[in-house]
């Protein structure tokens, strides 16, 4: 077990952040991997749909997978500078990062230096937009909504009960004891590891699930990565009739769209599910589109509706 210990001012500077970049990065991880380990089972609806979307957009993930193993290169996946970073922010922040840090970090994982830096970084940087778009982003709203469940939960916790409570919640391989968070690691890492006045990002992931992974990597802050509380609800089935409530606000025939789209899809599809005409359907999503309600992903020919945050709380009654 490997053992980071803390002084008070690290203490101090601890913060709950999440990441949208490093979900894009963890989910990529569970969908390049085969054998099950990194959460292939309670993901698989949503390794179902993507699959076979990214099949479709012939998407070459090598610049990034490459970055994948056997560990994760630090810039790609670093601290967020702030409590709930935008996805465009962090890819302009990794797109800025210092070319000596990125090749310290390929010496790191036994990669060959770029060549080019810039344009080897722009290539990562846009295979990563790619992949987030058809990917996450549809479902980001949902994933969302469980981190910062999570991270409201350990707040509370750190209030009533301090660092002690907080980090006895956190997950079963971490442990608390005399300034010192024990970390069990899948590498079995062991020793101690000073914090040195950095500070801890703690930060909930659902497709961390359900390892923990920890980023030490000076210059990062580091970082340390946790099973989300309630990742397994982000993929439950809903009913598909809309509620009383929703329709009275949207009206009958935009609200059994709003709760078909329960994965991204075509107008095609979802005329087919609601019983509508295709160009009734179509008129119907544009109105929902305008209103902040749907964000659409082109894939091929395809134009693919997914809900917004605003649409996933009506949806959900909250």
């Amino acid at each position: 077990m490997l053992e980071l210990e803390f002084t008070t001012e690290d203490l101090a500077l601890s913060r709950l952040a999440i990441s949208p970049l490093w979900e894009t990065i963890a989910s990529l991880r569970v969908l390049s991997d085969t054998d099950g380990h990194d959460g292939h089972t309670l993901h698989g609806p949503w390794l179902t749909a993507v699959r076979h979307r990214l099949a479709r957009a012939r998407l070459d993930l090598r610049p990034v997978t490459e970055l994948l193993t056997p560990k994760i290169a630090a810039f790609v996946a670093p601290a967020p500078l702030t409590s709930a970073p935008d996805i465009r922010l962090e890819l302009a922040a990794l797109r800025a990062h210092p070319v000596e840090r990125i090749h310290a970090d390929l010496d790191t994982l036994g990669l060959p230096r770029y060549p080019d830096p810039a344009v080897a970084v722009d290539r990562v940087v846009t295979t990563i937009e790619a992949y987030w778009e058809l990917a996450v982003a549809p479902y980001w709203p949902r994933i969302r909504a469980v981190l910062e469940a999570d991270v409201r939960h350990r707040a509370q916790l750190l209030s009533t009960g301090g660092s002690r409570r907080l980090f006895a919640d956190l997950d079963p391989g971490l442990s608390w004891e005399d300034g010192r968070l024990g970390v069990r690691l899948r590498s079995n890492r062991t020793g101690t590891f000073e914090l040195g006045g950095r500070g801890l990002v703690l930060g909930p992931s659902a497709f961390a699930w359900p390892r923990v992974w920890l980023l030490a990597t000076p210059p990062w802050q580091p970082l340390l990565r946790y099973p989300a509380r309630g990742t397994a609800t982000i993929w439950e089935s809903r009913p598909a009739a809309p509620s009383d409530a929703l329709t009275r606000v949207v009206g009958r025939p935009k609200a059994r769209l709003l709760t078909l789209l329960r994965e991204p899809a075509t107008t095609t599809q979802l005329a087919a599910l609601a019983g509508l005409t295709v160009g009734g359907a179509s008129q119907h999503l544009t109105a929902l589109r305008d209103a902040g309600l749907l964000r659409t992903t082109r894939l091929g020919r395809s134009i693919l509706y997914a809900r917004t945050e605003t649409a996933e709380a009506l949806v959900a009654g909250r």
